[in-house]
């Protein structure tokens, strides 16, 4: 009878477990990370679909060349606004969530645990602490939020210095869900720091400048209009990996060696590769009395794909973080110029 109760004890903390895990900060914030890469992947295919159709409309003559280009920017522009108001949403999903973490209203994974040990007799308690001991010990992988903000502007032959662009208006901000896995099973220094990231790049020109496409080259013009405001602002999607060094020292307890990640000193080496989401130009300013806010979107000869370096050093959850594209941000003008970024790093276990 004993064992009996012992078993259906188990059962009920397994099926609780199971309604705790759907509201944990771990499970939700990989829900949210899932629903924006389908999102990117549903618009993505639909707009190959899309452009596959026009094509076969150009082959069979019942459109011309100059009609399929301009119907395929047109379909691209709408993709790329469905993509934002859609990753918007979860977005302002995960900053809840993110603030939820921070209030302390979020259920724990630990939960679970902590069930099972006041649920059946002592000795059973001891049973199930060692099985949950054995599952801490192991458990090589668990997952972060990654947070960062700085400032943002273009290295023009090596140099950032006497930028075109303002120094504190220009920024950057980063959004990503990681893993961190522990590469060596009995030593903590080591681990792989792997996922994916929405990195929104700002440029503020200085001087009352903004962009202009010309052909296949995008210049930076005056403009004869006085502005209040000139923003140019690339979103891309990026995958980053990088190689961490973490000081944290391991725990032991009761002869049973616990490794605990971002409690001490931990720096990151590393880089990322993805694609340019959208690029878009905004423009303050008055005219006839009258306020106008104006918004371009396209392509603006941006380099869809785009890879670089990236490095990080700090305490804890938050760190100095610097990344650096190795291509350069448009594809044919005559001066390369990359992006680099500087900023605080946060990663919310």
């Amino acid at each position: 009878m004993r064992n009996l109760n012992v078993y259906l004890v188990l059962l009920l903390c397994l099926f609780v477990n199971e309604i705790l895990g759907q509201e944990t900060f771990e499970k939700r914030a990989k829900d949210i990370a899932s629903r924006i890469e389908a999102i990117t992947k549903e618009e993505k295919e639909a707009l190959k679909s899309e452009v596959e159709a026009l094509n076969n409309q150009l082959i069979d003559g019942s459109i011309t060349k100059d009609d399929a280009e301009a119907k395929k920017k047109v379909l691209a522009e709408v993709r790329a606004r469905n993509i934002e108001s859609r990753v918007a949403k979860e977005q302002e999903a995960l900053n809840n969530l993110v603030q939820e973490k921070v209030d302390g209203n979020m259920k724990s994974d630990k939960d679970f645990h902590f069930l099972l040990f006041h649920t059946s007799d002592g000795r059973n308690h001891e049973k199930f602490k060692k099985h949950n001991d054995s599952i801490k010990k192991y458990s090589r992988t668990d997952s972060q939020l990654v947070f960062a903000t700085g400032v943002n502007n273009l290295l023009t032959d090596g140099a950032v210095a006497n930028s075109k662009f303002r120094y504190m208006q220009s920024r950057f901000y980063e959004w990503g869900l990681t893993l961190n896995s522990r590469i060596f099973p009995n030593h903590n220094l080591l681990h792989a720091k792997y996922g994916f990231s929405l990195m929104y790049n700002d440029l503020r020109p200085t001087d009352n400048r903004y962009f202009v496409v010309n052909g296949n080259q995008t210049d930076l013009m005056t403009n004869t209009i006085p502005q209040k405001d000139a923003r140019f602002r690339n979103v891309n999607l990026v995958f980053p990996l990088h190689l961490e060094f973490d000081f944290t020292k391991p725990t032991v307890k009761d002869g049973k060696t616990y490794f605990k990640s971002h409690n001490s000193f931990r720096f990151g080496l590393g880089g990322y590769f993805g694609a340019n989401l959208k690029s878009k130009q905004i423009l303050e300013y008055d005219q006839n009395d009258y306020h106008r806010i104006e918004k371009t979107r396209g392509d603006f000869n941006v380099n869809t794909f785009i890879y670089g370096l990236s490095t990080y050093i700090g305490y804890k959850a938050t760190s100095l973080y610097l990344k650096y594209d190795l291509n350069p941000l448009f594809k044919d003008n005559p001066v390369k110029q990359n992006n680099v970024s500087l900023g605080l790093r946060f990663d919310f276990n």
